[in-house]
């Protein structure tokens, strides 16, 4: 419903008994950090969910991080969002993965249950000021004209015909818009875990000139544990000690916590044969499905198909929670039919008899072109209405929670007076994220990796704290204890180098030091850090020949370590990163006519038209837009 200028929305228009700041719509990990960002800024927030009871639900992999998504939960805390303290509490296993390689990559991954995770999240929501959380479906937006382009948001309605009169709304929608299950030839209108699907909010957001895409997933079986032959497969244990997500969790919180172990288990040539015979019977080789799905989670028989020559694929075996015995079998989801799936499962190792308890299915549904949206996650033809989650196109519990976070604090930001919050993508995961949603789009369901960002040297798991804090608390949403505690931490890291920096060895006490561990012997005098760069050297190694060390917390230990041993590729990256700031800092006027700068080539000039960035820098990571053309952008606006 859109209101022009003369009839702007009114309770003569329609009879409203309820107001909110801001409307939250979906509770799902996006819903959720942003209900709680926007209430924990002082925000007056209703979040609506379709179902109390499907509250932060992991409908799909009961893990939380992975490779560049363990960092996006490092950034949330940071920034005082709630994702990394819930899963710390409800950890059943926890792993770092990539330790073999280089710092930036390292990235952590738990298995939560998934059950306490919900319970835990839905609870803090309840409990949680100017919150209120009530299940009602969001069926239509409305608006008002502000002029021909653009528009603003002022209520939202349920499904029941109530009206909330709003400031703001958020759209978290997750993967219930128009959503559609497909399990072979069998495919009817539902949402995940078999909930109902979001009926009629897409008419109203295409109404309002809101472009619509169509993606796709999907999810794995769950197989009942105790038919699985355990035994035989290989056992993968977690780690020890537990590095937390959230600095709320005291360090040697979760020390005592008894960790369930994981497995390891390979498909097989039958698995594979069964699969090609029965290719057309699956939903997404039969022509069925037309949404555009993850690359890099693709489904079993994706994998088969696209890579004929490998003889096997690595699946992993989770427990979904202490008190279930549902398995969840990563790595095998599917859109083939039930009988298929048995036979599929069957053929695998230790798996002869095991019984399903949840087959696993495809699901289609509607979310944004994240082209619409500026870095703020605002629509930029709709003002005060937001979007996050997998309906700004991505894939991901964790993606999704960042997004939220970003999106609520900015709709509160926007209603406290204050200067919107963007992040660069030298910054943060989050920052290099958004910028490639708002500037390059996506055409399938965009995942998180360290690949993404080319400062990842910067954006490391163990220096998020650094990176976001203050910002979080200058934002509102870092308390002062909390920041308190980030000051002390960010002292004490300061006050180490600087000691390993000034504390000199002679060379006889250094050579004797290397030349037990296999190193090369020094033949002058020699600072203990410059001893930490050596690559076989560590910062626990050290305490051998530096006994007067003051105690420090193991996440002190390990950003000086880092910060110490790549400190000359850091040093690199961050004069990169002053390079770009100039182009960052140049903001594009809002009115400009690019159809009027000459030399712009007639490509860049309609990206530039349509996409409307708001600095050159941003400009510059468009696709079709050359350095030529920002070189005759920056002379144009350099004479305007």
């Amino acid at each position: 419903m859109i209101f022009s200028e003369k009839e702007n929305y009114s309770a003569e228009n329609e009879i409203i008994e309820n107001y909110t700041q801001v409307a939250v719509i979906g509770a799902g990990h996006a819903g959720v950090e942003a209900a709680l960002a926007c209430a924990r800024t002082g925000i007056d927030t209703v979040l609506f969910t379709m179902s109390l009871d499907a509250v932060a639900n992991m409908p799909c992999n009961p893990s939380i991080g992975g490779t560049g998504k363990g960092h996006l939960v490092y950034e949330i805390d940071a920034l005082g969002g709630e994702m990394g303290r819930a899963a710390d509490l409800v950890t059943l296993q926890s792993r770092t993965l990539n330790l073999g390689k280089g710092a930036a990559v390292h990235s952590k991954r738990i298995q939560a249950d998934r059950r306490k995770y919900q319970a835990l999240m839905k609870h803090t929501l309840e409990m949680t000021d100017d919150l209120r959380l009530i299940q009602a479906e969001i069926t239509e937006i409305i608006t008002e004209k502000i002029n021909s382009d653009k528009q603003k948001i002022v209520a939202v309605k349920t499904r029941l015909g109530e009206v909330w009169k709003v400031d703001a709304a958020i759209i978290c929608s997750g993967t219930f818009l128009e959503s559609r299950i497909f399990v072979g030839h069998t495919n009817y209108e539902a949402g995940p875990d078999g909930l109902l699907p979001s009926k009629g909010l897409s008419k109203s957001l295409s109404d309002h000139g809101i472009k619509l895409m169509r993606f796709k997933t999907g999810t794995p079986a769950r197989i009942k544990r105790n038919t699985i032959d355990l035994d035989i497969l290989e056992e993968q244990q977690g780690e020890e000690p537990i590095t937390p997500y959230s600095s709320s969790t005291g360090e040697t919180e979760l020390d005592s916590l008894k960790q369930i172990p994981c497995h390891i288990v390979y498909t097989t040539k039958k698995t594979h044969e069964i699969i090609k015979e029965n290719i057309n019977r699956s939903a997404m080789y039969s022509g069925q499905i037309h949404g555009t799905g993850p690359r890099y989670c693709p489904s079993i028989e994706d994998k088969i198909v696209r890579f004929a020559d490998k003889e096997r694929h690595q699946l992993f075996v989770e427990p979904m929670g202490e008190d279930t015995e549902e398995m969840y079998l990563q790595g095998f989801s599917t859109s083939m039919p039930t009988d298929v799936q048995m036979k599929m499962i069957h053929s695998l190792k230790g798996f002869e008899k095991a019984e399903v308890m949840r087959y696993a299915y495809a699901i289609e549904y509607d979310c944004c072109d994240p082209l619409g949206l500026h870095p703020t996650l605002e629509f930029k033809n709709i003002e005060g209405l937001y979007g996050a989650g997998q309906f700004n196109g991505t894939s991901g519990y964790e993606e999704a929670a960042a997004q939220g976070l970003l999106a609520g604090l900015n709709a509160s930001l926007r209603i406290r007076g204050k200067d919107p919050l963007i992040l660069p993508r030298s910054g943060s995961y989050l920052g290099t994220l958004v910028d490639d949603l708002v500037t390059k789009g996506t055409n399938e369901p965009y995942r998180m990796m360290t690949s993404r960002s080319e400062y990842r040297l910067l954006l490391r798991q163990d220096n998020a704290d650094l990176r976001l804090t203050k910002t979080g608390y200058e934002c509102g949403l870092v308390s002062e204890e909390k920041y308190k505690k980030f000051l002390e931490k960010k002292q004490m890291i300061e006050d180490e180098i600087k000691r390993l920096e000034h504390l000199n060895l002679s060379p006889s006490y250094a050579s004797a030091f290397l030349e037990k561990i296999g190193e090369t012997p020094v033949h002058s005098g020699v600072s203990m850090a410059d001893l930490l760069r050596r690559p076989a050297v560590t910062y626990e190694s050290l305490e051998e020949i530096d006994r007067n060390r003051p105690s420090l917390p193991r996440a002190v230990r390990t950003t000086v370590e880092v910060s110490i041993k790549y400190e000359g590729y850091i040093k690199k990256q961050l004069a990169e990163v002053r390079r770009h700031e100039a182009l960052e800092e140049k903001i594009l006027p809002e009115d400009i006519d690019y159809s009027k700068v000459k030399g712009l080539r007639i490509e860049a000039c309609q990206k530039l038209t349509k996409q409307r960035p708001m600095t050159v820098g941003q400009a510059s990571r468009i696709s079709g837009v050359s350095p030529a053309d920002i070189s005759v952008l920056l002379i144009y606006l350099g004479i305007k």
